[in-house]
């Protein structure tokens, strides 16, 4: 009665009151619960989970706090012309001698917390063979050891590994130590999953295993910068003369180092020293649900599809009005990380995730996304880089994509194939059958010769054999109970496949 008596009395005024009032319920209930969790540990788990606790609180503070969209969309306009330089522009400035001391102070990170569940792989996604049996950790290791050795520089890999992937990583990472490459990890926060009608963390102690599995998650990659920050390796990096990172994520086999780039961060004027460059691409079709940067406040800004008022995300959507998105092909300076995170103004947007546990049980879970941070940052700018610099492996369909002909392998980084007569990537769709990696792989004898193809679509059960061709558009539907089996040497050009085809051994 004390709590809904001013609601009585005051009307509007009685409720703001009052929906404070339940604010500090929520957050002093969740305090509590909190503190309880971290009497379960002891030494350094302890001491990792508190940190880790006091970045959840802090989000789980705004989270209370937040009052309808985080964007008003009038204040919304395009970003102005010279905040998103043309990446030819760019690469039409020579390099010059001094590229060598521009890498020595760059550090490439790769956000390593994912898993490879939805391609039916177990442990991290980042130990799935790409190409010629080499994996996308490989291929990293591979492109920043050609740089070493090709300069004459120490450029380190680090990964931000998840409590999903950092045990496997680590076991891993073995192989790699007669490679000039110094590889260094750090851990992502581990937060707890939010029951979504009492907003109370579901986990009964810091248990990871068993029936606990479930009730941690990794909060998103924007946890970047308090968990770098946490692990002492920012501060060990900006002591060895480190200034700048390159941020992808290890499934983009397009974002390797490019020097224009780099050079041209490093060129920018003493009065207008850039803190982050954001690397976004041109938009298809295939794009729209993509973040794209707005100008908003006199700053540029992320937006993402989940900030979007319902009544706009069609015009969201739209490839006339917002025309690039983000690669998430980040450049970071490290002491503007280092400032901004000691004076807690990152204010990055939370993204709530709802789930639902294997039980039944709805949570949500609290994210942010690290390129949100950028409107913190100073002379912040966008590069419009050519959209082989975005070239994510999410699927077998993109998979099928890298592993063919339409690429060549040049010391782990991927080009197009001078063969191919132009530079888009062909539209590739394949169905359930070919999911996970395992099952894809029996599929193709061998990854058929797609240099010309433009559009493929496979349906149902159906095979390849060796050195199939595909040309132009082509469709291969097998319906339910059918098979079709693509004989070996088939030429298939402009297409349409469907029925039975069997082919047996005789």
């Amino acid at each position: 009665l004390n709590i809904i008596n001013p609601v009585l009395n005051t009307g509007k005024a009685g409720m703001a009151e009052f929906q404070e009032k339940l604010r500090l319920q929520h957050e002093t209930t969740m305090h509590k619960e909190l503190e309880k969790l971290l009497t379960t540990a002891k030494g350094a788990e302890q001491e990792i989970s508190k940190k880790d606790f006091e970045g959840f609180k802090n989000l789980f503070h705004r989270f209370l706090q937040v009052k309808g969209p985080s964007v008003k969309w009038d204040k919304i306009h395009k970003p102005p012309e010279d905040l998103i330089h043309p990446y030819d522009k760019i690469k039409a400035q020579a390099l010059p001698d001094s590229v060598a001391a521009s890498l020595n102070k760059l550090v490439v990170v790769k956000l390593n917390g994912g898993l490879g569940t939805s391609m039916g792989c177990k442990g991290p996604k980042s130990v799935i063979s790409v190409r010629n049996e080499n994996t996308f950790l490989d291929l990293t290791v591979h492109q920043i050891e050609h740089l070493n050795k090709t300069f004459n520089v120490d450029v380190p890999l680090v990964l931000m590994n998840s409590f999903n992937t950092d045990e496997d990583t680590k076991k891993i990472l073995q192989k790699y130590t007669h490679h000039r490459v110094h590889i260094h990890t750090f851990n992502q926060s581990r937060y707890p999953r939010i029951n979504k009608e009492s907003l109370l963390p579901v986990a009964k102690d810091l248990g990871m295993h068993g029936d606990h599995a479930d009730a941690w998650y990794p909060p998103g990659h924007g946890d970047i910068y308090a968990s770098f920050y946490n692990s002492g390796l920012l501060d060990q990096l900006i002591a060895a003369g480190k200034e700048y990172i390159f941020v992808s994520n290890i499934d983009n086999l397009g974002a390797t180092v490019d020097l224009f780039i780099l050079n041209h961060l490093m060129t920018q004027p003493k009065d207008k020293r850039c803190e982050f460059i954001m690397e976004v691409t041109d938009k298809t079709r295939a794009d729209v649900k993509g973040g794209t940067l707005i100008q908003y406040d006199d700053k540029l800004r992320l937006l993402e599809i989940a900030q979007v008022p319902k009544a706009h995300v069609d015009e969201f959507k739209s490839v006339t009005k917002f025309k690039i998105f983000n690669t998430n092909n980040l450049w970071i300076s490290l002491a503007a990380i280092k400032r901004l995170h000691e004076q807690n103004t990152m204010d990055m947007e939370i993204i709530v995730n709802p789930k639902t546990l294997d039980g039944g049980l709805n949570v949500i879970q609290l994210e942010t996304a690290v390129g949100a941070a950028i409107k913190a940052f100073d002379n912040a700018l966008g590069v419009n880089v050519p959209r082989s610099r975005f070239l994510p492996v999410k699927t077998s369909s993109d998979l099928l994509l890298v592993m063919s002909n339409l690429y060549s392998l040049d010391a782990g980084s991927l080009t197009m194939s001078k063969k191919r007569e132009f530079p888009s990537t062909p539209h590739v769709k394949l169905g359930s059958s070919f999911t996970k990696v395992h099952d894809f792989l029996m599929r193709f004898e061998s990854i058929p010769d797609m240099l010309e193809l433009d559009h493929l679509t496979v349906s149902g059960d159906v095979t390849f054999g060796k050195n199939v061709s595909l040309k132009g558009t082509v469709i291969i539907i097998a319906n339910h109970g059918d098979r079709i089996d693509i004989p070996a040497g088939a030429v298939l050009e402009n297409k349409i496949v469907s029925g039975n085809l069997r082919i047996l051994d005789h």
